[in-house]
């Protein structure tokens, strides 16, 4: 993670206008997993469309509600990812507005096949919390365009973070949820986060010229081309570490997350390992490492030849 940013402390439950058409308003779910909280946005003039209701909180849900301005009303709400901080309170404000939930699936939808088999071997989440009880009311796709009074949003799905993770393009504009974030790198945590998925949406994102990101925790990003390559190259500097520590000899993720995550509160050390042994599953699927018997959390892994 990086040191988060003094700047960037919204009030909590404020609809803040960023642009013509772009609000958010921020949960009241601070953590060291959240920053300050979920961002939720309310885009449009008339008809809005709400992305990422955020977290079960009926104080959140009363303040999207309050958030609407004469003549206003929640024609959409889109779930960019089913992590319990982003899609819970979609039902209860459907229930309230009578307004359809898209996302791309369920808690499980878009899992990479090496993230299935370790899900079947017993592997679970580290305990960022899925919302396993999300069904959206419309599937989305990647490319899909959702219409409504005033704008339109481009699916761009991008796993990595979660397999059924998507950003959301408006124009030159991006709702990057929890793949770009304005205050720290984004967790990847198997089997639910595959890191050779997540490299592969940054390059998608990277293809493209943006002038904002918004993102799902954290200020509004205005250097989205930069961001990105920060990202990248945070992971390929990581990348070095792991593979630097496997010359010295055999490891497990643990034992390279202690050594490498040297700054990093203990509290975070399980996340930190989570990180690590991501990076392994994607070194191991690029013949750069492996695991000394079968592919686990606990394994030991060796540094391959180049």
């Amino acid at each position: 993670m990086t040191q988060p940013p003094d700047d960037f402390n919204p009030p909590v439950g404020e609809a803040i206008r960023l642009s013509d058409n772009v609000r958010r308003v921020l949960a009241p779910n601070p953590s060291p997993m959240t920053y300050r909280g979920t961002n939720t946005y309310l885009l449009g003039d008339r008809e809005l469309a709400v992305i990422d209701p955020g977290p079960d909180n009926a104080a959140h849900l009363e303040a999207i509600l309050a958030a609407l301005e004469p003549g206003q009303s929640i024609s959409h709400i889109l779930v960019t990812h089913t992590h319990l901080d982003h899609s819970p309170l979609a039902r209860a404000l459907a229930a309230r507005t009578e307004a359809p939930v898209l996302a791309y699936g369920d808690a499980q939808a878009g899992r990479s096949a090496v993230m299935r088999d370790l899900a079947a071997q017993g592997l679970a989440g580290g305990g960022e919390g899925i919302d396993t009880a999300f069904v959206p009311d419309i599937t989305l796709g990647d490319g899909d365009i959702v219409d409504g009074d005033s704008w339109s949003l481009e699916v761009i799905h991008t796993p990595g973070h979660l397999g059924n993770h998507i950003a959301l393009a408006c124009d030159a504009s991006c709702f990057t949820a929890d793949h770009v974030m304005g205050w720290a790198s984004s967790l990847v945590s198997p089997p639910d986060g595959d890191l050779t998925d997540f490299m592969a949406s940054c390059r998608t994102l990277r293809s493209r010229n943006w002038d904002v990101f918004h993102p799902g925790h954290g200020a509004p990003i205005t250097d989205p081309g930069g961001r990105l390559d920060w990202l990248i190259e945070h992971r390929l500097a990581r990348e070095a570490a792991i593979l630097d520590q496997l010359s010295d000899g055999p490891a497990t993720a643990r034992q390279l997350a202690e050594r490498i995550y040297t700054e990093t509160p203990p509290a975070l050390l399980p996340a930190a390992e989570r990180n690590v042994f991501a990076h392994l599953v994607d070194l191991t699927g690029r013949h750069r490492a492996g695991p000394e018997s079968d592919l686990s959390a606990t394994a030991r892994f060796v540094r391959l030849a180049d």
